[in-house]
């Protein structure tokens, strides 16, 4: 964790991230939240270990791979400076189980004011609903139906509000993006610029004005998750005041299942 943060800032935002990811398909194991959505999102079909309950991690490791073979999916562990128990990573490497995908959840502790750019060459942003977020920011990542259908019941069904957006040229959509509010917490989630429309700015202008929307709804504070090596992304939020709070990664059996 990034010493520069209130640790109690950053328990908040991990607890915002999960309630943010949250699917139908979850159930508590022995203080392990076991998440098993057929969606693109790891966040949502993975065992998230928020306690470390009574029963031996390998008792509890059994019983979840029970859970995600009768989903049909490859157990995923996902690990954070939160995870209980404290032994669980090396427990994990010790049994096999592949690290993979780190993340970096970065924060904005102070959100800034004044007014996003203006929209020129064309370009609109609209307000879109949950199921036709899903399908559009499927279709421009090339996700497959089933993923797509997982994402649009995930946001009807997430615990806290979620507001998306599409960002228009001449009626074709160049980029996309939501965000999920939270008491004063704000999370941005799933943006996306089509291939074509890249380093042109667009991410940056749609992230300046989701936060916008966001702080005239109570928001303070924000953050956001982004795969370590995605330097481009990373550049854009760092552009925009965002630095590293926390990482986290996940570990598997077979990561090309995964």
């Amino acid at each position: 964790m990034n010493p520069a943060f209130d640790p109690l800032l950053l328990a908040r935002i991990e607890d915002a991230g999960l309630n943010a990811s949250a699917p139908p398909q979850q159930r508590l194991i022995d203080g392990w939240l076991v998440r098993f959505s057929a969606g693109k999102a790891k966040r949502a079909r993975c065992v998230n270990a928020v306690a470390a309950g009574r029963l031996p991690i390998r008792q509890k490791l059994a019983l979840c791979e029970q859970v995600f073979a009768e989903a049909q999916l490859p157990m995923i562990v996902r690990i954070t400076p939160f995870s209980e128990p404290r032994e669980l990573d090396a427990t994990l490497a010790g049994l096999g189980l592949q690290r993979f995908d780190d993340t970096r959840v970065m924060v904005l502790a102070e959100l800034p004011g004044g007014e996003p750019p203006a929209w020129n060459d064309g370009l609109s942003l609209q307000w879109i609903g949950h199921e036709a977020f899903a399908q559009t920011i499927g279709a421009l990542r090339g996700s497959p139906l089933a993923q797509r259908q997982a994402h649009g019941q995930r946001l009807g069904n997430a615990p806290v509000p979620f507001s998306a957006y599409v960002l228009k040229r001449d009626g074709e959509v160049v980029a996309a993006g939501q965000f999920a509010l939270e008491a004063d917490l704000v999370g941005l989630y799933d943006v996306f610029t089509a291939p074509a429309e890249r380093d042109k700015g667009l991410a940056s202008r749609l992230c300046q004005h989701l936060l916008a929307q966001a702080i005239s709804r109570g928001a303070r504070r924000a953050y956001l998750q982004v795969e370590g090596d995605n330097q481009p992304a990373r550049a854009v939020y760092h552009r925009l005041g965002f630095r590293d709070g926390y990482a986290y990664h996940y570990r598997t059996l077979d990561v090309s299942l995964a």
